[in-house]
């Protein structure tokens, strides 16, 4: 009867361990595993976002530069400026090597100017490029090269492919003259989505973006051996609905994968293609972290398992009844209620139990409270402890909404670059740069007043934040800009060396200076560029003339 006993609680125990650590580790894990999927997801539909962004960003400054340079009036004379406008059309290559080509065409398709001479003289009428412009700017879509793969260089041996962007030009009378034609190399988009995915290298090496056409959904940028093949998903579709998500979703290949997407929408006049911007991630890769935390919880529960099974074949006679108090109150645990495991008194062995058992449940459930400081880790910055660039978009979006429940709301954007920094890092090394961006860091946070949020963007560049219900948010700005540097001015002592710094600041008001904050923080950084220029250590809002000036 007591060899029994002693196994009917050693196996108790055991199991119960092990049941409780197993609802721990499942709890844990499936919140765990269902945040890092939406985190994952959120940061790949953002992904998404920003490359359709940048794409349409680019082809609306290159249809801009096409429509610009057709209004000139050496063009609309071109008898009388071959010369002149091929050199400009070389200097237009040379800026901006995208342009892989751009000619001048008269009025029935022959080419009076061009880079590099290439196609001079020949007749381009029955190409698209030149019979879609007759009437109004035409954009055409990825497709290869025809009479140019020959005559440009291509040191990569692959098959070329342009972007075709022409317009028509007018003579002073408004008459038909010709068609200003460019091709863009589509290697521009291999560029932009190294940019884009350039951040998460370190963190998600295995990620990948695709552009697909509106066209058949073809592949126009992604792996090699998908190029030119169809992509039919779940994902394309919404994405081609204007929708901005991410799924969890199988691939023709059979593997699942977590996605985003976006739309390419166009900017300002340029309507865009209507690319659909895909980024995925394999679902393994993406869930390695909450795995882990499950295997470590069912390890760790395991071991006790056994330790605590061991304990109970020992001791049987003594904690057959306080072992039924610390089960009833596991049992507990495992309906989901909030109960503590019992701290049984009397005897020592049995106390030493009922400790562990308290213990293994606080270790479990610190381990969840973990997850949550990492989470915090993850909004702020390691060396000065302000929130971070992430931290400041997540703020700047409470502050949109936030100004949208009022009534002519607003908030004011101040972005600060520290004068002189590099100076005391040439001067005094990286770790006294370190420091002293610490303490920058301690004075910004010791002057916020109400409704200022200050972040770090990286390096010396701060951006302060000002929700406020003035009337006046260009003065209240200068004025807290004008406080900002008169704190930053004040001596900084590192190891018995003085320093001092400036502060130059450059402003913009949402929705004062625009609608898009995107623009918005664009204009702020134009302001702080102005105030650089114009002596330093001093605040300068955004205006648009001035601006201009400097550029």
């Amino acid at each position: 009867m007591s060899i029994k006993l002693r196994t009917l609680v050693a196996l108790t125990i055991a199991i119960l361990i092990f049941i409780l650590s197993g609802i721990l580790s499942i709890t844990i894990s499936k919140r765990s595993g269902a945040d890092i999927k939406k985190e994952i997801g959120e940061t790949l539909s953002q992904n998404a976002y920003q490359m359709a962004d940048k794409l349409d960003y680019f082809m609306w400054s290159r249809y801009g530069e096409i429509k610009v340079l057709s209004e000139l009036d050496q063009l609309k004379e071109q008898k009388q400026h071959p010369e002149s406008i091929e050199k400009m059309l070389n200097r237009l290559h040379d800026s901006i090597p995208s342009f892989s080509w751009v000619g001048l065409t008269d009025k029935k398709g022959n080419v009076i100017a061009s880079t590099q001479g290439i196609l001079k003289g020949k007749n381009i009428e029955e190409r698209p490029v030149f019979q879609r412009a007759k009437k109004a700017p035409f954009i055409g879509d990825v497709h290869d090269a025809v009479l140019l793969a020959k005559l440009l260089p291509n040191p990569s041996g692959e098959p070329v492919q342009f972007v075709d962007i022409s317009t028509p030009v007018y003579g002073k009378n408004g008459d038909f003259k010709g068609v200003l034609a460019a091709h863009l190399s589509w290697e521009w988009s291999k560029e932009i989505r190294d940019t884009v995915l350039q951040p998460m290298k370190s963190v998600r090496g295995n990620t990948e973006i695709f552009i697909v056409s509106a066209k058949q959904n073809t592949i126009l940028l992604g792996p090699k051996h998908l190029l030119g093949k169809p992509l039919h998903l779940k994902s394309v579709k919404q994405a081609q609905q204007k929708k901005n998500n991410w799924n969890l979703e199988r691939w023709p290949d059979g593997k699942t994968y977590l996605t985003g997407y976006a739309l390419g929408q166009g900017h300002l006049d340029y309507q865009g293609l209507g690319w659909a911007i895909i980024v995925r991630q394999p679902e393994d890769a993406a869930f390695i972290p909450a795995k882990n935390l499950q295997s470590f919880i069912l390890f760790f529960g395991g071991i006790c398992s056994v330790l605590f099974a061991i304990a109970g074949w020992l001791l049987a006679g003594k904690i057959a009844g306080p072992l039924q108090q610390i089960t009833n109150a596991a049992y507990e645990l495992r309906k989901g209620n909030k109960v503590e495991i019992p701290q049984v008194r009397g005897i020592k062995d049995i106390e030493v139990l009922s400790s562990s058992l308290r213990n293994l449940v606080a270790s479990l459930s610190e381990t969840e409270s973990e997850l949550g400081r990492m989470e915090d880790l993850a909004h702020n910055d390691a060396l000065t402890g302000l929130p971070n660039r992430l931290s400041l978009y997540l703020q700047v979006e409470q502050a949109i909404r936030s100004a949208r429940v009022v009534a002519d709301g607003y908030f004011t954007l101040l972005f600060m670059d520290l004068d002189g920094f590099k100076y005391v890092n040439d001067t005094y090394g990286h770790h006294i740069g370190d420091e002293l961006l610490k303490e920058v860091g301690k004075r910004l946070k010791r002057s916020l007043r109400k409704g200022e949020y200050v972040a770090r963007l990286g390096g010396d560049e701060f951006v302060l934040l000002i929700e406020s219900s003035s009337g006046e948010p260009i003065e209240e700005g200068k004025r807290i800009g004008s406080r900002i540097i008169s704190v930053l001015n004040e001596r900084f002592m590192f190891n018995g060396n003085s320093l001092t710094i400036g502060c130059s600041i450059g402003g913009a008001v949402w929705p004062m200076n625009g609608e898009d904050i995107e623009d918005v923080m664009k204009l702020a950084d134009q302001a702080l560029y102005l105030s650089k220029k114009s002596g330093k250590n001093q605040v300068n809002f955004i205006d648009l003339p001035s601006i201009q000036a400097v550029q």
